[in-house]
């Protein structure tokens, strides 16, 4: 009964996308793969930038909060005394300032523009989303409908004999 109801799911996607060769059926399911891939894959760059941004801001509080205690240090003469009273902060300090150095920042950007920045991208992101499941859904339903087409028709086996008989394909 299951076989039964995937074939005519199958049969109705391919009426309702005018899909009567194959090779259509093929280019349709690798379009589907190709567009959720892409949409999947701009929603992990605008993810790794909220990352950024998000470890940015806290480097940028720690060195707000760190940076009387490492203005007297070094107004100090780098004392070692000093130094030990304060060494957490004055490492903290240090370490943000070296990933503001890594990210090659001569100014270190403002909070509220990083928030305008993270607020715009999750807008983007919550767009994206309703994208990705739409192409997730239609990846699905083609891969599944060129699957069921393939063992109806009997292409899996072929498929499988050719990569047994020609391995470097």
């Amino acid at each position: 009964m299951f076989n039964l109801k995937q074939a005519a799911k199958t049969l109705i996607l391919l009426q309702e996308n005018n899909l009567t060769e194959y090779p259509q059926l093929e280019e349709k399911a690798k379009q589907a793969a190709a567009k959720h891939t892409d949409v999947s894959g701009r929603i992990k760059t605008i993810e790794q930038r909220m990352d950024e941004i998000a470890a940015l801001q806290k480097q940028i509080g720690n060195y707000g909060k760190t940076r009387d205690v490492y203005t007297a240090y070094r107004k100090g003469g780098y004392s070692k005394k000093y130094r030990a009273e304060h060494e957490s902060e004055i490492l903290i300090h240090q370490a943000a300032k070296k990933a503001f150095d890594d990210l090659g920042l001569k100014k270190i950007p403002s909070v509220k523009a990083l928030k305008q920045e993270y607020a715009s991208l999750l807008a983007d992101k919550k767009k994206l989303y309703s994208e990705y499941h739409s192409a997730k859904k239609e990846m699905a339903d083609f891969l599944t409908a060129k699957a069921n087409v393939d063992r109806l028709l009997g292409y899996r086996d072929t498929e499988q004999e050719k990569e047994t008989r020609n391995p470097e394909h």
